[in-house]
Formats: C-alpha cells, sequence, structure tokens
C-alpha cells in the first residue's frame, strides 16, 4: 500500500511499504512552479510512484529528479521519469553527475557543486556534499531553505511499516540504533561507513538547523534537526566504531 503524507507546505511524502524487507521507502515531491521529485524508487516502483505523484501533479511536469547518491531506491527509475517529463532533468552532486550519472540517464544532470543553490520557483533548494555519508563518494544532501526541510536519504533509517511523521526524539533514536544493530551484521554488515569526515559532515548538516528530516526509510522527523543530527553523530560513534 502506498501512502501521501504532506510533511511540510507543497512538499509530500510518498511512501511504499515493502513487506519482504521489512523497510518502507519514501519519495519527496517538492509542488512549486518547477516540480522536484527526490528519489524515484527502484525500476519495479515506477508505476506505483507515478502514480502516486499523479494524484498530486501532473507527472509530465515534473522539472527535476534529485538524489543523494547513485543507487537502485535513490534513482532506480531515473529514465522511466525522464521519459514521461520531456523538460525534466537529474539534479544530484556534480561528482555524481560526471561518475555515474551522465552514463546512465536519458539527458545530463544539473551537477551542483557545494553550497550551490538551486531555485525552483518559491522554494531554495541547497546542495551540502558529503562524500560517504550515507554511502558512495558522491553523495550529497539536499537542503529546502524556506521550510527547513532536509532531505536526509539513509540517514535517520527505521525499519518497519511506521507512521508518516513522528515528533518523538528518543523514540526516532530508539529506532534507528536498532537499524544500526542489525544491520551490523550478516550480508549487510558496514551498510553505512564511518570515516575521519564523519562526524564532521553530520556538524554542517546540523549547523543547518533543519525543522523537518525527511529520511527515505521511515517516519519524517519534526522538530530539533539540529539536535537529532547531533546526537546522530554520537550513536553513529558508539554503534558503527564502539561495536567492532
Amino acid at each position: 500500500m502506498t501512502t501521501i503524507t504532506e510533511i511540510a507546505p507543497d512538499i509530500f511524502r510518498i511512501c511504499t511499504f515493502i513487506g519482504d524487507v521489512g523497510m518502507q521507502f519514501n519519495q519527496f515531491l517538492v509542488r512549486d512552479r518547477e516540480p522536484l521529485l527526490y528519489h524515484t524508487g527502484m525500476k519495479a516502483m515506477f508505476p506505483t510512484v507515478r502514480a502516486a505523484v499523479a494524484k498530486v501533479i501532473d507527472p509530465a511536469t515534473l522539472r527535476w529528479i534529485a538524489f543523494s547518491h547513485f543507487e537502485s531506491d535513490e534513482c532506480g527509475a531515473l529514465n522511466e521519469f525522464l521519459s514521461i517529463s520531456t523538460s525534466a532533468q537529474p539534479l544530484c552532486s556534480f561528482a555524481g553527475a560526471m561518475v555515474s550519472v551522465n552514463d546512465f540517464a536519458l539527458r545530463p544532470a544539473r551537477g551542483l557543486q557545494d553550497g550551490e543553490v538551486l531555485t525552483s520557483g518559491t522554494r531554495q533548494f541547497r546542495l551540502i556534499r558529503t562524500p560517504h555519508l550515507p554511502h558512495n563518494w558522491e553523495a550529497s544532501h539536499l537542503f529546502e531553505e524556506s521550510t527547513r526541510t532536509l532531505f536526509c536519504s539513509d540517514l535517520f533509517h527505521q525499519d518497519g511499516e511506521l507512521e508518516p511523521t513522528t515528533t518523538s526524539e528518543p523514540e526516532l533514536m530508539e529506532r534507528v540504533r536498532s537499524t544500526l544493530l542489525r544491520y551490523q551484521t550478516g550480508p549487510f554488515s558496514d551498510y553505512l561507513p564511518f570515516t575521519p569526515m564523519t562526524e564532521h559532515q553530520l556538524a554542517r548538516l546540523a549547523a543547518l538547523k533543519p525543522e523537518v528530516l525527511a529520511a527515505m526509510h521511515g517516519s519524517t522527523f519534526k522538530g530539533s534537526g539540529e539536535h537529532a543530527l547531533q546526537e546522530l553523530s554520537g550513536l553513529f560513534r558508539e554503534v558503527l566504531v564502539r561495536s567492532r
């Protein structure tokens, strides 16, 4: 079942729970003069996500298809969305455009440099380059400045079928801790790397003082994103480093 929830003015969370893997896959649609979709989901999810987008806007009017890094749940259906909207363009980090997206996509990407801002009408999107956070050299995060929404990809990953939004930071962090511990063993161990830059990059994101944390997997958090990101930094050190 796919649900649509407005998590901030004109920002919609499209959520599909896949029981076989026990997690939610979220995309975020920003309705504006130049509509933006953050995450596409895997290629197999395209009909479902397209139908959900169509309940909010005409999918053919999409202008930007954005994502953090090159991975199937981030951009697996990128070309399918580019095919239905002739004006749409991928949006990612400059590194992502150069090393992966421009070779894969039907049309070249708009590659943003660290700190560069894109205006979609009433919205301002600032790209923050975060290599290897959550994964991959080209990883980045997108911050919408007017609603203070941070599209945070796999940060704050919470497994399970959860409510669309939460305001409880303790509950959020306990869910994140549980998920991190689960991924420390088995075939997906080292799911999130801990590098010498991890804490610095999380501090940069916290300094944005986001008020909405739009996670790809699990509930969107509404509250002090600055404090939640500071807590996440300590949790990463505790789980990803000390548990080894």
